[in-house]
């Protein structure tokens, strides 16, 4: 039976313990949460039995985790989205939330809900109450998790014309006590869609967290180390992430279980051709002007200015 470790099997005699007893970050910030379907139903994979692909609901909620991760006081450090469910790896920032302001509790809870009817004419007294609950809200996982799985369900329900519960009950959470335990709940989160046999690599595994930092979509990720010049930064380099992805998905067991190719080149030779690195970096400053980037951000950064062309891009 697995218990600290990472696997499908759950301990039932944690599984019976109150939310609050099981998520307290008092005792651990970090917390690796899994919500899975009822019914084995396919929230984004495609169904053999009835013939339809619901493939275009791994982007709603990847997108629904960026929007969250930059409204809540929760960092988003990895995630992915399987067929009928989806990992994340979470970290409480409680000292963050202690500092937001009244005004800033509003803006980010008034991103998600409508304030409630009359609160402008409520007391000083009765609009303070209210503002605290909602500060004590955007710091916890169980309404970050409800804020995927509500909007979520709703819209997969009314797709496929029918109602009823889409989530099972509860999601399940486990406390990663430490940065070891962070990191390799993370890897193993990023290898799912190779342990499932759905991608061959990293840099293939749609709509996980790995391949957003790879590509260089990670704004609204935990940022790694050497990322910013002061606050929390997960205890590893992006770099030296990718590649312990890359390795430990090599050896995984051969069988039932899909893993990376050990015939591959390392993936950091994959993504930086021989050469590439040394001349990107000898000639850096004449390739690029107002930034410096991959393609896709490089083509991110250029819609966002509104222009058509952008050194870097052409090189």
């Amino acid at each position: 039976m697995i218990l600290a470790g990472i696997g499908r099997t759950w301990c039932p005699v944690c599984m019976t313990l109150p939310r609050y007893q099981k998520i307290d970050p008092g005792q651990t910030p970090y917390y690796h949460c899994v919500s899975r379907c009822v019914r084995r139903a396919y929230l984004c994979g495609y169904d053999t039995l009835s013939g339809r692909s619901f493939e275009h609901r791994r982007a709603w909620i990847e997108a629904r985790l960026h929007r969250l991760a930059r409204i809540f006081a929760i960092d988003l450090c990895a995630y992915a989205v399987m067929s009928n469910h989806y990992h994340v790896v979470l970290r409480i920032d409680v000292h963050r939330l202690k500092a937001m302001s009244h005004e800033e509790v509003i803006d980010r809870w008034t991103r998600l809900h409508r304030l409630p009817e009359g609160f402008e004419s409520l007391s000083a007294f009765a609009q303070l109450v209210m503002i605290e609950r909602w500060r004590s809200r955007l710091g916890s996982i169980s309404w970050f998790m409800k804020s995927i799985n509500e909007p979520l369900a709703r819209g997969a329900n009314r797709e496929d014309g029918c109602k009823g519960r889409f989530w099972e009950g509860r999601f399940r959470s486990q406390a990663l006590l430490d940065e070891a335990a962070v990191l390799k709940c993370m890897v193993y989160i990023d290898l799912n869609p190779v342990r499932a046999g759905i991608a061959s690599t990293p840099e293939d595994s749609l709509h996980t967290s790995v391949k957003a930092r790879i590509e260089h979509r990670d704004n609204a990720l935990a940022p790694m180390a050497g990322e910013r010049p002061t606050g929390f930064t997960l205890p590893i380099r992006r770099l030296d992430y990718i590649a312990l992805v890359d390795a430990t998905g090599r050896q995984w067991r051969l069988g039932r279980r899909g893993r990376i190719d050990p015939n591959l080149a390392p993936i950091l030779a994959r993504l930086y051709p021989a050469g590439s690195w040394v001349d990107e970096l000898r000639h850096l400053t004449r390739r690029y002007c107002r930034a410096i980037g991959s393609i896709p951000s490089l083509l991110a950064y250029r819609e966002a200015l509104g222009q058509q062309r952008l050194r870097g891009l052409s090189a």
